[in-house]
């Protein structure tokens, strides 16, 4: 009994040694590994196939912002991945699905054509819409649309190397007043820029994540790796460039799916 006990053992720690090769192959960084490797050891060995642990795992360490987006809410982000269409995208879902009122803001006046293509998708929804450049403008803008259930606010795509233009930008989000403020990340940017571009907006204490550009990817690891750095839940998903459509609200079992390889965007 003792050596068919040891022999289950040890075809275990084989299939978790398995395991963590495929993940590595996934775009699951040295760190997730390691985790995912101490919780599958720290589970008892019950004779059970060895994936029912992995997806119990993977769920536990998947964290979900299920609460609703009301008040004012502020995208922020490094530039490139996606946070205009992100905006529209999520004002269009509260609009069509949640039948909710809302404003659109941005302060990305830099960019060029960032302030016509939002106006754009508000025209098209009928919805009040401000560029807005200084702090009275952003009063003014807020003042405007106090009636609304949600004001969405985009805002300027800021480096991590940038340190001093992103502290600039809590300042002036600060102003802004009780908010909710959503990190905007691509999952195909690579792990060290992922982990520096968190670190330098922390100061903007976001609260939830939107994770970008699925559909440019064939591996979903990168998704695992933000949740373990940033601490913090995933909001919404978005799969391409489409508006409204191309959002997701997260999902546990298809975000497992995504990671095992077993389902691709």
């Amino acid at each position: 009994m003792i050596a068919s006990d040891k022999s289950g053992k040890d075809k275990r720690a084989s299939g978790v040694e398995k395991i963590c090769f495929k993940l590595s192959n996934l775009d699951f960084n040295e760190v997730s590994i390691r985790e995912m490797k101490l919780k599958l050891d720290q589970k008892k060995f019950n004779g059970k196939d060895l994936s029912f642990d992995v997806v119990e795992v993977l769920k536990d360490s998947i964290k979900i912002d299920m609460s609703n987006l009301k008040g004012r809410v502020v995208l922020v982000g490094p530039p490139g991945v996606g946070k205009t269409t992100t905006v529209a995208k999520i004002a269009a879902n509260l609009l069509f699905n949640e039948h909710k009122k809302i404003g659109l803001i941005t302060t990305d006046t830099y960019r060029i054509g960032a302030v016509e293509q939002l106006k754009i998708y508000a025209d098209i929804m009928n919805m009040p819409f401000r560029g807005v450049i200084t702090q009275e403008e952003m009063d003014e803008a807020l003042e405007h649309m106090k009636d609304c259930d949600t004001i969405l606010i985009d805002t300027t795509g800021r480096s991590y190397t940038n340190t001093k233009k992103i502290l600039e930008l809590k300042e002036y989000i600060e102003k802004v007043g009780d908010k909710k403020v959503l990190l905007v990340l691509s999952c195909t940017t690579n792990d060290r820029c992922v982990k520096s571009t968190i670190d330098a907006y922390r100061p903007l204490n976001f609260t939830s994540l939107v994770i970008s550009k699925l559909d440019e990817t064939t591996t979903y690891g990168s998704i695992m790796n933000i949740l373990n750095h940033s601490k913090k839940p995933i909001s919404y998903l978005t799969t391409g460039q489409n508006v409204p459509a191309d959002i997701l609200k997260p999902d546990k079992d298809k975000i497992i799916r995504l990671f095992l390889g077993a389902e691709c965007i």
